[in-house]
């Protein structure tokens, strides 16, 4: 078998490769290509990824290289976690929106819609490289925002699967709250990409027994600090919102704190320079500590489970995707991407059936699908105009007056990533 990481030079790799390594029984990896246009990156990942294959003892293979069309010929799948301009462009995605008082954030708003405008032609690019290479490989998306980019996959013909490990990271911590395994922990989970709500908790499987009413009883406290939000909402919601949901439900007030410390890409571009320096250290051979708070925890585990359940049939029966909706969400258009859980095999994910949405969540789930159509429609024909209406539809924007300046401002921090501009 072999699996290619696209963006291989990142700093989350180690996390992946030690997934891959302890996880080799559900995924047996034979041939695995880090392929990135950094070279220096991927020496220095590249080196730590083999190191942790032989404390492991896994007798796969690991190769580098800046050759996408090398690194994707004969591939049974192909994960995608590039960022396009780096964490430069990130830290532009987080600050200019806070001039017009938007939630400066890389995968909503204004930042998210640059990041897809300067995303989707890309991964469309390596897509079509890897259909003319092998037609038959899966790809794997965790590149944000995976629910565009997946759709632009999708609606492009290709074998696409989109990945977040926001279900996940919920299941482990529900796992640890219960004092049961993950694998007995069912979420029923609804929403698109970054917009999600945790509507039931089952033990057992999607018949199990309900134990969300218990979890906010006794747990209710820890969970609505962890996610930043005062416990009276999850009692209003009766749910347990992804904690993404901030933006939309505390917007005033994250957009208050932002302006009053360093963006997180300013953050993470300092982790990752530390992190860069501990990989270049030939005695290590395990993830550091330090990678834990880079993000993307699980985000193995989770690249896994779904990479063997389409790849052999083995893993988790069922799991939480970005896929089609096809139905699913009947106030949705079939081609929109949802988040959901999932009957995931060789053949693909198909969604399991999920119970009518409350109000609530179906009408910010109903707008924020309009946005995402109106930005794939940017990403993929450019246009100032179509980014504007983009803006324009997006709920944490809305007024004309914003999206006018916020677009403006977009195409110029953009305008060396947009052919059009």
């Amino acid at each position: 078998m072999k699996l290619t990481v696209v963006g291989g030079g990142s700093t989350y790799t180690p996390e992946l490769i030690d997934g891959f390594a302890r996880l080799r029984d559900t995924l047996p990896i034979e041939d695995l290509v880090l392929v990135d246009p950094s070279t220096e990156r991927l020496d220095l990942v590249g080196g730590l990824a083999r190191r942790i294959f032989a404390r492991q003892h896994h007798d796969g293979r690991i190769t580098t290289t800046s050759d996408l069309d090398a690194a994707v010929d004969g591939a049974d799948a192909v994960l995608l976690q590039l960022r396009v301009g780096g964490q430069a462009a990130r830290e532009q995605d987080e600050t200019w929106p806070l001039e017009c008082g938007c939630v400066g954030q890389e995968t909503t708003g204004a930042g998210g819609l640059a990041k897809a405008l300067r995303t989707v032609p890309v991964v469309l690019d390596i897509a079509e490289r890897v259909r003319r290479t092998n037609p038959d490989a899966w790809l794997i998306d965790f590149t944000n925002p995976v629910g565009i980019v997946t759709r632009a996959l999708l609606q492009a013909g290709h074998k696409a699967v989109g990945l977040c490990n926001v279900a996940i990271g919920f299941q482990r911590k529900f796992a640890a709250l219960l004092d049961v395994t993950p694998a007995e922990v069912h979420l029923d989970h609804v929403g698109l990409n970054h917009l999600t709500w945790e509507t039931a908790v089952r033990l057992g499987g999607p018949e199990g027994r309900d134990v969300l009413p218990d979890l906010l009883t006794h747990h209710g406290e820890a969970i609505a600090a962890d996610l930043h939000l005062p416990r009276p909402l999850l009692t209003h919601l009766d749910a347990i919102p992804s904690y993404y949901l901030r933006y939309f439900y505390a917007h005033d007030e994250v957009v208050r704190e932002l302006r009053t410390k360093p963006s997180r890409a300013a953050e993470v571009a300092a982790m990752e320079a530390q992190l860069l320096k501990l990989y270049a250290d030939p005695a290590l051979d395990e993830k550091p500590e330090l990678l834990a708070k880079r993000g993307g925890a699980y985000y193995s585990e989770a690249a896994v489970d779904l990479a063997a359940a389409l790849l052999t049939g083995a893993g988790s029966p069922y799991q939480v995707v970005n896929t089609r909706n096809n139905g699913t969400l009947p106030f949705l258009p079939d081609d929109a991407v949802i988040e959901v859980q999932a009957a995931v095999g060789q053949k693909g994910p198909t969604p399991l059936p999920v119970p009518p949405v409350d109000p609530l969540y179906a009408g910010l789930i109903a707008d924020v699908t309009a946005y995402e159509h109106l930005a794939l429609e940017a990403a993929l024909h450019g246009g100032r105009d179509r980014v504007f209406k983009a803006l324009l539809s997006h709920p944490l924007i809305g007024q004309y007056a914003y999206a006018d300046h916020l677009t403006d401002r977009l195409i110029a921090h953009n305008r060396e990533h947009l052919a059009w501009a």
